[in-house]
């Protein structure tokens, strides 16, 4: 059978660290996580436990917790997986819904050549073993906001497996220790996504809205190898970042570009793994961490109180702080999985062997992709340490902050102050400040061009340390001034003629005899 025919689209471009002691529907992906019976073999340092999940009463076990995570990453992409329709956030409802996306009768997938693309360069990136050859399942499953019963993915043989998503943990009663963990890729997966189901409780009733039917997913499906919330929180940021750095997702988490299913069960150490259950849809990192946490401690309270975990699909809700129940969980045989007859084998070639003559424009080319790599996370935050002395614990912080590392570099690039120094005042003032008035970077009314302007005027000891404190502040309140204008007008600049400074206090004792005279008397 031939390869798919691909269909050019322009790419939509826009340009982790956990410290620790010791809304959209979409999912139905690739089960993945623990077994009700039967051992996982321990091949990394990633699969031995951070902690343990919650101590027993006195002379029991501990329980351990083990959390697999499957990611759902929207694809950077101006089209949809397998139709022309355009990707567009906050659209009007049913306003981007080709024929094809509506499933109507006659209608064919095309293979959109930019999520191949993409695919391929987060496999790579991942260190994934691409598969030259993959192919495309349809999964059943009925809801109204899936037009034809059926999800497009890949389930037999998926476009990349057995990858590793490396990121830092901070350890140690100060946490100042930071070490890497290691978290297997089983496999990542081309997928359509489902349309949104709108709930309007006052008139007992539910809208769909197909816009987001379609648009093509990176599903990657990381083995059980954490162990608490907080661990799968950084893992996945990791993986945003790396998505980000690539431009192959924009995985903004609010806009529900990033979604996550946790699956989560616990055991006595030593004993088979426990039931698993799984927590749906969880679109931001603290919700996720919060969830999985919740779900933990649920579990063990069961177990402890002599009841049974059921293998089931559950959901955050993050005002109760808990997990609630959704539906028994679904199994392969549920899915109906069988070969997508509208979609022959997916193609990829290396250079070795390429086809001679081929169109460049119908082949995809692995090594052609690997070229384009650009620098990955791991590699920046080494480099900061490198240039700029920073402390690794720094440049996590750094690079997790969206915009700070662009503020950092244009800052660098107009002071003359030591790197460690405007590292300091970023970390300390600047992110400080931020946190206080809950504003992103570029949201800052502070400049990069400021806040170098006011390191220098500190660098040639114009001003002191804690008058560069209060012009930063006034910088807060007073926009459109510049650190050398609110200087001038609080007459903040330090002394530099040594006569002036004599005269000055010599003027200060004329004027109040009666102190000195105290002073004298005192002696």
């Amino acid at each position: 059978m031939a390869a798919p025919m691909l269909r050019g689209c322009c790419l939509a471009r826009r340009g982790a660290l956990a410290c620790i002691d010791g809304g959209s529907r979409h999912g139905r992906g690739a089960a993945i996580g623990c077994r009700s019976s039967g051992k996982r073999g321990r091949s990394s340092v990633a699969q031995q436990p951070l902690i343990t999940a919650q101590k027993s009463g006195k002379g029991e076990h501990a329980w351990a917790a083990v959390v697999g995570l499957e990611i759902h990453a929207q694809i950077s992409s101006n089209s949809k997986l397998f139709s022309g329709s355009q990707v567009q956030f906050a659209a009007p409802p049913n306003s981007l819904v080709s024929f094809f996306d509506a499933s109507l009768p006659g209608t064919l997938p095309v293979l959109n050549r930019r999520c191949v693309e993409a695919a391929v360069m987060t496999g790579l990136a991942l260190k994934c073993h691409i598969n030259k050859k993959s192919l495309f399942d349809r999964k059943h499953y009925f809801y109204a906001d899936l037009p034809a019963g059926y999800q497009i993915t890949q389930q037999r043989l998926p476009i990349a497996v057995n990858g590793s998503l490396e990121y830092s943990v901070c350890v140690g009663k100060k946490r100042s220790q930071v070490i890497t963990r290691t978290a297997r890729i089983k496999q990542i997966q081309l997928e359509q996504d489902s349309g949104k189901s709108l709930h309007d409780e006052l008139r007992s009733q539910t809208l769909i809205d197909l816009n987001r039917a379609g648009v093509g997913l990176l599903e990657v499906v990381l083995e059980p190898d954490m162990s608490c919330g907080e661990e799968a929180a950084t893992a996945v940021r990791e993986l945003q970042l790396i998505l980000q750095a690539l431009g192959t997702s924009q995985a903004n988490m609010a806009e529900g570009q990033l979604r996550v299913d946790a699956n989560i069960s616990v055991h006595h150490p030593g004993e088979p793994l426990g039931v698993r259950t799984e927590v749906k849809n969880l679109n931001s990192a603290r919700f996720l961490a919060r969830a999985i946490d919740s779900e933990i401690e649920r579990q063990i309270n069961e177990l402890e109180n002599g009841r049974e975990i059921l293998n089931e699909t559950r959901s955050f809700d993050c005002k109760l702080g808990c997990t609630i129940p959704m539906r028994d969980k679904e199994g392969k045989q549920d899915y109906r999985f069988m070969p997508e007859p509208n979609l022959p084998p997916l193609l990829l070639y290396d250079t070795a062997s390429l086809p001679p003559g081929a169109d460049p424009q119908q082949v995809i080319n692995i090594d052609r992709i690997r070229e384009q790599l650009p620098e990955l996370p791991s590699e920046t935050r080494e480099q900061l340490v490198q240039q700029y002395g920073m402390l690794p614990e720094h440049s996590f912080t750094i690079l997790n902050e969206v915009g700070l590392l662009e503020f950092f570099q244009n800052v660098i690039k107009e002071t003359r102050a030591e790197p460690k120094k405007v590292t300091s005042w970023i970390l300390n003032n600047f992110l400080g400040f931020l946190k206080q008035q809950n504003l992103a970077v570029n949201e800052s009314p502070v400049t990069p061009s400021a806040l170098a302007e006011l390191l220098n005027l500190l660098d040639r000891k114009a001003i002191s340390s804690s008058a560069a404190k209060q012009v930063f502040e006034e910088l807060w309140r007073s926009k459109g001034k510049t650190p050398s204008q609110i200087v001038s007008e609080k007459q903040l600049e330090l002394m530099q003629d040594g006569e002036a400074l004599n005269q000055v206090c010599l003027a200060v004792m004329e004027e109040h005899p009666q102190v000195l005279l105290r002073k004298r008397q005192c002696r």
